[in-house]
């Protein structure tokens, strides 16, 4: 009985059966040795022979390229008037290849002295006619297995070379661990040390790209160079973004048979041939033109596996089911989003319904969309994206940049088919929208966690006056149409992409389940971009730190304060203390020079950034650090980077005065070796990419998607640098590693929204504002019957200032009962100006109340309540010590890589707080409180204990799901349930101010259950709460 064959010949004979439909083995055995007797399938290779590779120097199949131009191009041969064409145009076709590169030469074709020779005819698209179908039958793809190749030793042999009519595309090195050798190690290994780039086959765009694969992961690189050679994984990642490699193969077979199965289909290769292999002559980032020729090429772009898979996905799902639909794409930094964006631009242009039933699909060989538009978030973004766009463009005649409305009109006027704008301007470009009903358009969204907020509510948002269209139609009319309007145009569909999907992002785009949970559309994850080398892994060494102070009463007197707020405002003014940000810039500097600038990090060039609580103590710092170097004499400077003038201790500043050119070049001019550190405050924390950042000091609370997006200006790979991991380090000043890992734990592998969002809300809040008389329904229709029919301000505006009369002048307000009139207002403007993009259904009372809410907030008055009682406590003390205690080193932070299921926002009421004298204590007391607290360690005192028992159980009353589930609730246990969650989550938020309670809480049983009870007390007895 024979075994099974697992060597590597089996393996080649494998993919070699898949493509081709036989193998050498069984063609051998049958006696089918006439190559040019193959009959096909259409979905089939042809197999070619190492012999007819004829002439090394040229690296041609030459049966297949002179069997392709015969069959599709034997007039143009006729036609011929030079001299041997034999000759001369292998010659010819090698030298267009050098010159210009295998992707121009199967696009464009080459010219021949009187002729021109096409080399490939492109995939058709169901609006192409029949002969484009026909002359896409007639290319030749083949594959050739132990292709020798090599001048200089005849006998080398490659595994396989993939070609299409006669030119190679890709070359295949087979590895088979069975038998001890790995794509990842011995596959690379053999390319780097046997493959030389200066044989024809291997020379830089020659090929598309050099594959090593084995039955578990694929790798490739689109540029031979020895030992510097980078390959980059070719996998599909592992489920739920667990991380790299492959999955086990569902359907049977090794885990990397989607390489033959999907990714070496013929279409596949020809949309790759098209529409995504492109070269890079670094015109992007040196803003300067250059001839598009090989010796100018910098580098190949070719999609990886995540990018082919979600643009293809994403085509297809378009194609059956039309337009109207929303994408959530979850790609990490590092995924390469503007090269996906970019290509999924060019891709929606082009596609065509399935079948008619598609959603405003006008007929089968029309394309779906008459334009696609591209928003960013950030002008860098919007350059660099329309940089991208016009690059992979084979033409700027289909391009267009549009700012306003009219810049959109014309565009679609002038048959622009990609649109690029920012989220600045979107809103204008939504009434252009509306305008064009019967045009389709595709909306891609970059950096949507940010942008998400102004892509449908927001061109509502504006004062919507008289509306030709309806001119004469009733109030009921009008509103339903404002209210279709709030929701996303149904003539668009949306593909929003993020690292980091916010609640909001996932509800608004996300593929909404059976279960009615929303999920991304296609993830690829932080935790497989880490990896796969793609990013680097920020929490490798994080370093923390923690204040510690001491202060005296300067005065005899003992004035009372509330407690609460003046230790914020002692510690607020402590951190920004001019010895506090000396003791920390001095730490900051030494392990910046010590543990980065003499170790030559990054091969001389790293860099750091600098990251404070505002601009106020970004420029405390950046006078403290520029002070430190003088007196060291660093050999290097630092800059600043903030928005607008700010004045410090009666001193204006702005970033171009302090740097000493225009802000415009701060970024261009921190990429010299002359500067070496960048203080910041918000600016430049997003969207700002520097490959030799490799320290970032902070001195600002962080959390959520903001910590991920900062710390993620560290996680730029730089393989020219040698950077790695290990090199990266934070030193966190006001964070734990606690509070980091909670912030990147929901964005490390899959987000889910585990509901939509309950807006119920609405509906009490409305109830409750009609209920205290300052306005009711039948004045909120008076003024919409006006405002909406376009009528002038000054036939409505008495309506609204009558009902503000009332608020301010006539009636008599318990305390806090303005502001909370006033704050239950606002609250009932902002809740539905997010809901009602989403909303499944529209209710109109809810539209006529939002805008009159929105003229009426304007003209309510609210005094404050006495004004700050802490205002002069600055003046009662002074800073007596203050040091800083190392409380992490190095430490590694180790994310959760479960599906991270986050829960909507649940809106309960707001309420404006009560009188708070009553919690007064004199200064002595304050300031022995903030001692016990800040100098001497965190075994807090009795007196310490009451006042965060009673912090604590404020907390859980003000917490939203106390008021929705446990007030008035008759089930015990669900009670119950309810309060241990919320405690919970109260000492975990409240952990950063207490760390040996929440050790104690989470890791002691009996104290946490003792807690849960003492606090449950304390809430029944209204002495404790406030």
């Amino acid at each position: 009985m024979g075994t099974s064959k697992i060597n590597e010949q089996a393996f080649e004979a494998l993919i070699e059966k898949a493509l081709v439909g036989s193998t050498i083995e069984e063609r051998k055995q049958s006696g089918e040795t006439d190559v040019d007797a193959q009959s096909l399938e259409s979905d089939k290779y042809y197999w070619g022979l190492p012999k007819d590779m004829t002439e090394k120097k040229f690296a041609f199949d030459m049966r297949r390229l002179w069997s392709f131009l015969k069959v599709s191009q034997q007039d143009v041969l006729d036609d011929y008037k030079g001299r041997n064409i034999e000759t001369e145009l292998p010659k010819q076709l090698s030298k267009a290849i050098d010159t210009f590169g295998i992707v121009d030469v199967l696009r464009k074709g080459v010219d021949i002295d009187n002729i021109h020779i096409t080399l490939f005819y492109p995939k058709p698209s169901a609006a192409d006619s029949e002969l484009s179908k026909m002359k896409y039958a007639q290319n030749q793809f083949s594959i050739t297995r132990q292709q020798t190749f090599s001048i200089s030793n005849p006998g080398l042999e490659i595994d396989m070379v993939l070609y299409v009519n006669g030119l190679p595309l890709f070359t295949f090195e087979f590895k088979n661990p069975w038998t001890h050798q790995t794509a990842r190690y011995d596959g690379q290994k053999q390319y780097k040390e046997e493959r030389n780039p200066k044989e024809t086959l291997l020379k830089f765009g020659r090929c598309l790209a050099h594959f090593t694969m084995d039955k578990d992961e694929v790798f490739f690189t689109t540029q031979l160079n020895m030992a510097k050679t980078y390959f980059m994984p070719f996998n599909q990642g592992l489920p739920n973004g667990q991380g790299a490699g492959n999955p086990i193969n569902a359907n049977g077979g090794y885990k990397t048979a989607y390489m033959w199965k999907k990714v070496l289909r013929k279409d596949t290769v020809a949309e790759i041939i098209m529409n995504y292999a492109l070269f890079d002559y670094g015109e992007a980032k040196t803003q300067k033109k250059v001839p598009h020729i090989m010796v100018n090429a910098k580098k190949l772009i070719f999609p990886r596996f995540h990018q082919l898979d979600v643009v293809s996905k994403l085509v297809a799902d378009v194609s059956k089911n039309g337009v109207g639909k929303t994408y959530l794409i979850q790609h990490s930094a590092g995924s390469g989003k503007s090269n996906s964006i970019t290509w999924l631009a060019f891709k929606l242009i082009k596609a065509c319904p399935e079948t008619i039933a598609a959603y405003r699909a006008k007929s089968l060989d029309e394309p779906l969309f008459n334009s696609v538009i591209v928003v960013t978030d950030r002008r860098l973004l919007d350059k660099q994206i329309t940089d991208n766009i016009r690059a992979f463009g084979q033409t700027d005649k289909i391009i267009a940049h549009a700012d306003t409305s009219k810049d959109l009109k014309e565009a679609i006027e002038n048959n622009k088919r990609i649109i690029i704008t920012t989220i600045q301007k979107f809103p204008y470009i939504c009434d252009s929208i509306a305008d064009v009903s019967d045009h389709n358009f595709a909306v891609i969204i970059d950096e949507a966690h940010s942008s998400q907020s102004g892509i449908a509510a927001d061109s509502a948002n504006k004062a919507m006056q008289k509306d030709k269209d309806c001119e004469g139609g009733d109030t009921d009319e009008l509103l339903e149409k404002m209210m279709k309007d709030r929701k996303m145009s149904s003539n668009c569909s949306y593909f929003a992409f993020t690292a980091t999907p916010k609640k909001e992002t996932l509800e608004r785009f996300g593929t909404k389940d059976a279960e009615g949970k929303f999920h991304p559309f296609h993830l690829y994850s932080m935790k497989q971009a880490i990896e796969e080398g793609f990013i680097l892994d920020v929490l490798t060494n994080y370093t923390t730190y923690r204040s510690y102070y001491e202060l005296t009463k300067s005065i005899e007197d003992n004035p009372e304060y509330n407690n609460e707020k003046a230790q914020k405002k002692l510690r607020k003014a402590v951190e920004r203390d001019p010895k506090t940000i000396e003791a920390k810039a001095d730490i900051m500097l030494t392990h910046f020079d010590a543990k980065i600038f003499r170790n030559h990090k990054l091969k001389g060039k790293a860099k750091a950034m600098v990251v404070t609580k505002d601009i106020e103590c970004a420029i405390r710092y950046y006078n403290a650090l520029n002070d430190l170097l003088s007196q060291k004499k660093m050999p290097f400077k630092m800059l600043i980077a903030f928005s607008g003038t700010k004045s410090v201790d009666g001193n204006e500043y702005t970033e171009a005065e302090l740097n000493g050119f225009p802000d415009t070049q701060t970024a261009e001019k921190f990429n010299s070796d002359d500067y070496r550190i960048l203080v910041v405050a918000n600016k430049y924390l997003t969207g700002f990419d520097q490959p030799q950042l490799c320290a970032m000091y902070i001195d600002k609370p962080l959390d959520g998607v903001l910590a991920v997006q900062a710390l993620s200006r560290l996680n730029r790979a730089a393989p020219d640098l040698g950077k790695l991991s290990e090199d990266l380090f934070i030193l966190d000043f006001y964070n734990s590693t606690e509070d980091i890992k909670m912030a990147f734990d929901p964005f490390y592998t899959s987000t889910t929204l585990s509901e939509s969002t309950d807006i119920n809300i609405l509906h009490e809040l409305k109830a409750t504002l009609l209920s205290m008389g300052v306005f009711d329904m039948d004045e909120v229709n008076a003024f919409i019957d006006l405002y909406i029919h376009g009528e002038d301000a000054d036939k409505w505006s008495p309506i609204i200032d009558t009902a503000a009369q009332r608020f301010n002048v006539e009636i008599e307000w318990a305390e806090n009962g303005k502001a909370d009139f006033k704050m239950k207002c606002k609250q009932f403007v902002r809740v539905y100006s997010k809901a009602a993009a989403i909303m499944e259904y529209e209710i109109k009372d809810w539209e006529k109340l939002f805008w009159f809410l929105r003229f009426l907030i304007p003209g309510l008055h609210v005094e404050s309540n006495g004004g700050d009682d802490t205002k002069d406590l600055l003046d009662s003390v002074d800073l007596n010590t203050y040091g800083l205690r190392r409380t992490a080193l190095n430490e590694t932070i180790k994310l959760d890589d479960s599906e991270a299921t986050i829960e909507p926002n649940k809106p309960i009421m707001v309420n404006a707080g009560g009188n708070e004298d009553e919690l007064k204590d004199p200064l002595d007391t304050i300031l022995k409180e903030f001692n016990e607290r800040w100098f001497k360690g965190w075994d807090a005192t009795p007196d310490d204990q009451k006042a965060k028992l009673i912090s604590i159980t404020n907390a859980v009353r003000e917490d939203e799901d106390y008021q929705a589930l446990v007030i008035g609730n008759p089930d015990q246990q669900a009670v119950d349930e309810a309060m241990a969650a919320i405690i919970d989550r109260v000492v975990r938020k409240k952990r950063k101010g207490d760390m040996s309670l929440y050790k104690e809480y989470q890791h002691n049983e009996g104290f946490k259950y003792n807690l849960r009870i003492l606090i449950n007390r304390m809430l029944g007895d209204l002495d404790y709460v406030r």
